[in-house]
C-alpha cells in the first residue's frame, strides 16, 4: 500500500489533503480547529528552511559565473536579463493584484486587528544592511540575508583560488538544503489538510470562493508578461519578429504547460532554441541556467499576486513600502531558489514573511498550485528561450537566417 501511495503524483496528494481538510472543516465545524497544529508545524518547518536556503542558494548562483572574459560578459548579460524580466514580472503582478478585488466579501480577520508598523522608504533601505549577519539569520530577516549573501559571493569571486574551500563548503551546504527542502515539501499534503480543516472550521466554506479570481489573475499576468515583456524585448532589443519567436516557442510551451517541469522541458526548449538559431554553446549554457535561476513565474508575478490576495483575504492593507519589498524580495530571492523543488512555495513564504502577512494563507495557494504551476512553467521556459535569442544575438551567438526559417511542428521537435 505504501508503494502505491508513493506512486501518486505529488499534486494529487496536496489536492487530496485540501479536499479532506475542507470536508473535515464542514463536518466537524469548530472542533476541526484542533487540527491547526498540523499546519502550524508545517509552517514552522518552512520557516526553518528559509534563512540557510536563501544564503546558500544565492551565494552559489553568483559564484557560478565563469572567470573567462567572454563567458563572464555573457554571464553578466544573461544575469541582468533575468533580473530585468523578473522585476517586470513583479511589477505586472503588483499592478494586476492591486487592481482586482480577489477576496470579494471574504475577510478572515478585521483590518484593525492586524495593524502593523510600516517603516519609511529610507528606513527600509537602511534595514536591508545587516549590522550583525548572525542576528539576521537568527531572526529570519530575509532582505539582510540576501544582501549579506551577495557581498559574500562577490568577495569569493574576487579572492579566487584561496576562497575555493569556502565556495565548495557553501555549494555543499546548498545541496544539503535542497535535499532538506525536498523532504519537508513532501509534508505539504499534511500541512494543507490541517490548515484547511482549521480555516473552514473557523470561518466557513465561503473562504474558498476567491480562489477562481486568484487563478484568473495569475493567468492574466502570465499572458501579459509573455506577450508584452518577452515579445517587446524580441522586437525592440533583438530587432526580430515576435510572431516568429512565439511560433517557434510553441512546442516547448506545450511541453512545459503539460508537464509543469522546467528541467523536463529542457530537451524540447533546447531543440526550439536550436531552430531559432541560437548557437549550441550558448543554448547549452543559458537554458540549464535559466531552468535553475530564471523563474519569472515562480519569483515574479506569482508571489506578488499571492501576497496581495492573502492580504485581501485577511483584510490587511498594503502600502508602497510593502510593494517595494515584494518586488525586491521576489526578484532577487527567486534567482537563488528557482531550481529547488517547491521553490514557488518557499518564495511565497519569504515574501509573506518580509511584509508581515500570515503564513497560514499558504494553504489556499498550495491547494491549487498544480493549476497555477502549469502557466508558471510555461512562462519560465518562454523567458529562457527569449534570453537565449536576445542575449545570443548581442554576442554573435545567433543565426538570424535560421530564426527566419520555416517553423517545425511539435512532432518534429519531439523527434
Amino acid at each position: 500500500m505504501w508503494q502505491t501511495i508513493k506512486r501518486i503524483p505529488f499534486w494529487q496528494k496536496v489536492l487530496t489533503g485540501f479536499i479532506l481538510g475542507v470536508a473535515i472543516g464542514i463536518l466537524w465545524g469548530e472542533p476541526a480547529k484542533a487540527l491547526k497544529p498540523l499546519g502550524t508545524l508545517y509552517i514552522s518547518l518552512i520557516k526553518m528552511l528559509v534563512a540557510p536556503l536563501i544564503f546558500c542558494a544565492i551565494t552559489v548562483s553568483i559564484t557560478s559565473f565563469g572567470k573567462q572574459v567572454g563567458l563572464q560578459r555573457l554571464s553578466i548579460k544573461t544575469f541582468l536579463m533575468f533580473m530585468f524580466t523578473g522585476t517586470m514580472a513583479s511589477l505586472i503582478g503588483l499592478a494586476i493584484g492591486s487592481s482586482i478585488d480577489m477576496a470579494g466579501t471574504t475577510k478572515l480577520v478585521a483590518t484593525e486587528e492586524l495593524t502593523r508598523h510600516v517603516p519609511g522608504f529610507f528606513q527600509v533601505i537602511q534595514d536591508m544592511i545587516p549590522s550583525n549577519p548572525f542576528a539576521s539569520f537568527a531572526e529570519g530577516k530575509v532582505p539582510q540575508i540576501i544582501v549579506f549573501a551577495v557581498f559574500v559571493a562577490v568577495a569569493i569571486n574576487k579572492v579566487g583560488e584561496k576562497a575555493e574551500p569556502l565556495k565548495k563548503a557553501i555549494e555543499a551546504g546548498a545541496e544539503v538544503m535542497f535535499q532538506l527542502t525536498r523532504m519537508i515539501i513532501q509534508l505539504t499534503p499534511i500541512g494543507v489538510f490541517g490548515l484547511m480543516a482549521w480555516l473552514v472550521g473557523e470561518y466557513g466554506l465561503s473562504t474558498l470562493l476567491p480562489l477562481s479570481k486568484f487563478i484568473g489573475a495569475i493567468y492574466l499576468a502570465a499572458v501579459i508578461h509573455i506577450i508584452v515583456v518577452y515579445g517587446g524585448l524580441i522586437k525592440f532589443v533583438g530587432k526580430l519578429s515576435p510572431l516568429q519567436f512565439f511560433k517557434k516557442s510553441v512546442p516547448a510551451q506545450i511541453v512545459a504547460f503539460t508537464t509543469s517541469s522546467s528541467y523536463g522541458t529542457l530537451p524540447t526548449s533546447s531543440r526550439c532554441a536550436e531552430d531559432m538559431g541560437v548557437s549550441k554553446s550558448y543554448r547549452s549554457f543559458v537554458l540549464p541556467l535559466g531552468a535553475t535561476m530564471n523563474m519569472d513565474g515562480c519569483g515574479g508575478f506569482y508571489p506578488a499576486i499571492a501576497a496581495i490576495f492573502i492580504a485581501q483575504v485577511y483584510g490587511i492593507s498594503l502600502d508602497m513600502t510593502d510593494y517595494l519589498l515584494i518586488v525586491i524580495t521576489a526578484t532577487v530571492a527567486s534567482i537563488g531558489t528557482a531550481g529547488v523543488p517547491g521553490s514557488a512555495l518557499i518564495m511565497l513564504s519569504v515574501t509573506l514573511g518580509v511584509i508581515g502577512l500570515p503564513l497560514e494563507g499558504i494553504a489556499f495557494i498550495a491547494a491549487i498550485d498544480r493549476i497555477i504551476d502549469m502557466i508558471r512553467t510555461c512562462t519560465n521556459i518562454t523567458g529562457d528561450m527569449m534570453t537565449a535569442v536576445v542575449v545570443g544575438k548581442s554576442e554573435n551567438q545567433f543565426n538570424e537566417q535560421q530564426f527566419a526559417s520555416e517553423t517545425p511542428t511539435l512532432e518534429q521537435v519531439l523527434e
